[in-house]
């Protein structure tokens, strides 16, 4: 079982940058495949991007797309959402997702379908 730990969130201006990162523990890494989404107040959770366990491949949403990037080091056990221009609608708890690779479908945009959630960061953007 894999533990998943958000970092990197705050409170920054619109057109700033964020690095957000989910460390993982207790599992091997690259046995997953790696989502991150985010929930805004008074909103349901929605995909933001997903990334394979190899970084063969990636996904996003077309509301970030251009925007975001997602990598991953399986090295270090930690995967990355690089958040450039950022909008005030960005504004969210963000949450990443692990699922075992191991018979998986792609893309995986589907919340449920993920198996292991970590605790979120909180990202706010100013006007």
């Amino acid at each position: 079982q894999v533990q998943l730990v958000e970092s990197g969130g705050g409170l920054v201006q619109a057109g700033d940058s964020l690095r957000l990162s989910c460390a993982a523990s207790g599992g091997t890494f690259s046995n997953y495949n790696m989502g991150w989404f985010r929930q805004a107040p008074g909103k349901e959770r929605e995909f933001v991007a997903a990334i394979k366990w190899s970084s063969s491949d990636t996904y996003y949403a077309d509301s970030v797309k251009g925007r975001f990037t997602v990598s991953r080091d399986n090295a270090k056990n930690t995967m990355y959402l690089q958040m450039n221009s950022l909008k005030p609608e960005d504004t969210a708890v963000y949450f990443c997702a692990a699922k075992l690779r191991y018979g998986s479908r792609w893309p995986l945009f589907l919340g449920d379908e993920y198996h292991y959630w970590g605790q979120g960061t909180q990202v706010t953007v100013s006007s």
